[in-house]
């Protein structure tokens, strides 16, 4: 199973690309799973699950949360998480919320993770380690910080028009896993970034 763990549409302000577009997009390249992680807002996810609804592609409604420290990931949340709290508190409303919280391109050029990692190491659920996004040697940097803490690994494309989506992604054994079987995998270390 191939998931993009890291798109977004036009409900973030930084894209324009539709829902169905992405959904679209998605299902031409041979990606089974994308999470949809719209700046602070659950609508563009939540569009696709029902436009995907009939289509074999499952779609995790998710969120990029900007918490005081650097921007974090709420994968499987169906609601929307203020901005600007720490990121302690992002994380616990993640988790609240029933979501997976992951900070994506931590050791980006422009849109590294500002905090103290040693603050939430912890009680992150992981990091993003390879964002087709991230120039030089931030994905480097994010795969060693990862594998030298034990940190379980994703992948996105941080795919912001359709053709960047499926740039970066997860691979995943098995077909037509559930949210929480992805999750468990990713967590166990049974994935393929690619």
């Amino acid at each position: 199973m191939k998931a993009d763990l890291h798109v977004h549409t036009s409900y973030s302000y930084d894209s324009l690309a539709s829902p169905q577009e992405m959904v679209q997009v998605a299902l031409r390249r041979g990606i089974d799973c994308i999470a949809i992680c719209d700046h602070q807002t659950i609508k563009g996810a939540l569009e696709a699950i029902r436009l995907a609804s009939d289509k074999p592609i499952l779609i995790i409604p998710g969120i990029e949360i900007k918490s005081r420290e650097g921007d974090i990931l709420g994968l499987n949340v169906k609601k929307t998480i203020p901005n600007h709290l720490s990121a302690k508190e992002t994380i616990r409303e993640i988790k609240t919320a029933g979501g997976m919280a992951i900070i994506p391109h931590p050791f980006g050029f422009n849109c590294s993770f500002g905090g103290d990692f040693k603050k939430i190491i912890s009680i992150i659920d992981g990091i993003e380690v390879l964002n087709a996004t991230i120039l030089g040697a931030g994905n480097k940097k994010a795969l060693s910080f990862a594998r030298k803490h034990n940190l379980p690994m994703t992948a996105g494309s941080d795919a912001h028009s359709p053709r960047f989506l499926g740039q970066a992604y997860l691979e995943i054994p098995g077909q037509g896993l559930s949210i929480n079987e992805i999750f468990e995998k990713i967590k166990k270390g049974e994935v393929q970034i690619k």
